[in-house]
């Protein structure tokens, strides 16, 4: 995939053979979460597309439970297909986010 960057503002693609990574910046509410998700979904979905899906989310500023809700539905459908979604760097709203939810358990974090 390439860089969509120019239809989702916050959002872009960069995909390579042994993994997509979706950038994820601003703030992620209700408004913004299906893009979050519609991202996601291409990523985990595209036929011969990588076993490794990366949400790095180092420029995300804010999640409410909709942006949440969106990453668990990308980590369910990645399940479903065979895939597997990691969070990169996600800041410290988005840590205690995980961490008070649970959802902390269903995503490998790296700091990198």
């Amino acid at each position: 995939m390439g860089d969509q960057g120019g239809r989702n503002p916050g959002m872009r693609v960069d995909g390579r053979e042994e993994r997509v990574v979706v950038h994820v910046g601003g703030e992620m509410d209700i408004d913004r979460a299906p893009m979050l998700y519609d991202a996601l979904h291409i990523a985990i979905t595209r036929e011969g597309g990588p076993y490794e899906i990366v949400a790095d989310l180092s420029e995300m500023s804010f999640c409410d439970s909709a942006g949440l809700n969106a990453l668990i539905r990308a980590h369910h459908t990645a399940t479903e297909h065979g895939k597997h979604l990691s969070l990169r760097a996600p800041r410290p709203q988005m840590r205690r986010l995980l961490g008070i939810t649970g959802a902390d358990s269903l995503f490998p974090v790296t700091d990198a």
